[in-house]
């Protein structure tokens, strides 16, 4: 077993950047492949010969051959990508959960870069910022008409370097300019605290190399404030996933030891594999296991998972899991739908390929690609609905996407597409309105977050306000328990 879990990659399970990888399959000869295809190898060779002599200008022979790689490997299916050195950067600094920068979570508004929280220890959090701050511009450059990641980038660079920021604090009504020294930053991908007596609240952002401790460690905290735990909240919502690893470690965390937590299947041997609730299919290198402290209460609480349409891949994994071994009442909106398990290998020091190369499947054999886990209850996002949610993009909606090999499928869905027109026409009316006047989503974990409530109902065995406008985007979802 630990023989065939060398790390000479990762497996990514994440859906987009950012929501990267784990441990990795042992790579082996591939004696078996087929011939290669001479005859249209030599008309790439000849196309690169004529796009290098006759084009209408020089061209850089490297940069050519990374784009024909770039374009091979996209067409395959929306999740596979070569890594050149600027992207392989980023995707390490995605699984670590580490990066170069001022220590910020962000979000945009009107055009602006809104601060959600500065990371507590981080240069922005010494510096001053606060929640709302709104920052109008990076060093000399205005941050309107910027997207999210560009403004990001500017934020971004090498240690010790300084990049200054021009804030704007409505609360004070003034504008003024920081000057913040940028570090090594690392990121917390696990928040919990107890939301009344005898009721906790632990949400994971994303699947990354400290998840796990951190997951342990907020949970030891949760059971020293409320020894006698009635019920416990699991909130994977908007968490695109990330390593595989981290995702069995979690599942293990509430189920019995030894049953399956997921199994994957694909074309080399080392790719059908059954990940089961025990430390040696988790923990990447022998050692301290951060689950072995855990109360032993922690197998039995009541608990509930809140899922949505941003809850991908490894956070399907676990919703998954605890929802066929009915450890867990499943709440929200039907998750994102990927499926697919992707193997990154370095082609270099600098280069690497990512490449799906398995499905997964939860321990009652159901394939979730294009699908996604429909919640045990359905609840909606506030009490005015699903306001927004069926906007948002799920596997099912991207170009290339792999089917999920457990039959047809899913016919045209005219009650879904009604639905997402009904939801743009009032996002334009949206927009038109004032900020102030504008419908806004509640902060996860805040006191008037709906889902959240309504999951502390559950638990107390009290009602629950469930969803009757939300439409499930497979009618056959569960055929294939």
């Amino acid at each position: 077993m630990r023989q065939k879990l060398k790390i000479a990659g990762w497996i990514s399970v994440g859906a987009f950047a950012g929501a990267l990888t784990t441990v990795s399959l042992q790579t082996v000869a591939r004696g078996a492949l087929a011939p290669l295809p001479l005859e249209e190898l030599q008309q790439l060779a000849a196309v690169f010969g004529m796009v290098k002599s006759d084009y209408v200008e020089a061209v850089d022979e490297k940069k050519l051959i990374s784009e024909a790689i770039t374009g091979m490997v996209a067409s395959l299916d929306p999740h596979s990508q070569y890594f050149d050195k600027k992207s392989f950067k980023e995707f390490r600094e995605g699984t670590s959960g580490r990066f170069v920068g001022v220590g910020i979570e962000i979000s945009q508004e009107d055009g602006l870069v809104k601060v959600v929280s500065p990371i507590e220890g981080s240069p922005a959090f010494r510096a001053g910022l606060q929640p709302n701050d709104l920052i109008t511009r990076v060093d000399e450059t205005p941050v309107k008409g910027m997207t999210l990641n560009e403004a990001v980038k500017r934020m971004r660079g090498e240690p010790n370097t300084k990049v200054v920021l021009t804030v704007l604090r409505k609360s004070e009504d003034r504008t003024f300019s920081v000057t913040i020294t940028r570090e090594e930053i690392k990121t917390v991908s696990v928040k919990a605290k107890v939301i009344e007596p005898g009721y906790g609240w632990i949400r994971l952002t994303q699947f990354q190399d400290r998840t796990v401790e951190d997951f342990a460690r907020r949970l030891e905290e949760i059971y020293k404030a409320e020894p006698q735990l009635k019920g416990l909240v699991l909130d994977l919502r908007n968490d695109p996933g990330g390593l595989l690893d981290a995702a069995v470690a979690v599942s293990a965390a509430f189920l019995p030891e030894n049953v399956t937590v997921v199994s994957t299947n694909g074309q080399l041997a080392e790719s059908k594999f059954v990940y089961k609730a025990a430390p040696e299919f988790y923990l990447r290198r022998p050692g301290n296991d951060p689950l072995r402290k855990l109360p032993a209460a922690l197998k039995s609480v009541p608990l509930v998972v809140l899922v949505n349409e941003g809850s991908a891949s490894a956070s399907e994994i676990v919703a998954g899991a605890l929802q066929d071994h009915k450890r867990a009442t499943i709440m929200g909106s039907q998750t994102f739908g990927k499926g697919s398990v992707q193997t990154v290998r370095p082609l270099g020091p600098d280069t690497g390929l990512k490449l799906t190369t398995a499905r997964y499947y939860t321990p009652s054999g159901k394939s979730i690609q294009a699908r996604g886990i429909v919640p045990d209850v359905l609840v909606d996002e506030s009490s005015e609905g699903n306001i927004f949610a069926v906007l948002r993009t799920r596997e099912a909606d991207l170009e290339k996407h792999l089917g999920n090999n457990q039959g047809a499928a899913a016919a045209r869905n005219t009650a879904l597409e009604a639905a997402r027109e009904a939801a743009r026409k009032r996002a334009e009316e949206e927009a038109r309105k004032p900020p102030s006047e504008r419908t806004l989503a509640p902060e996860f974990g805040g006191p008037k977050d709906f889902q959240l409530i309504q999951a502390i109902n559950h638990l107390k065995g009290r009602p629950v306000v469930v969803s009757k406008t939300q439409v499930v985007a497979s009618k056959d979802q569960k055929k294939d328990n």
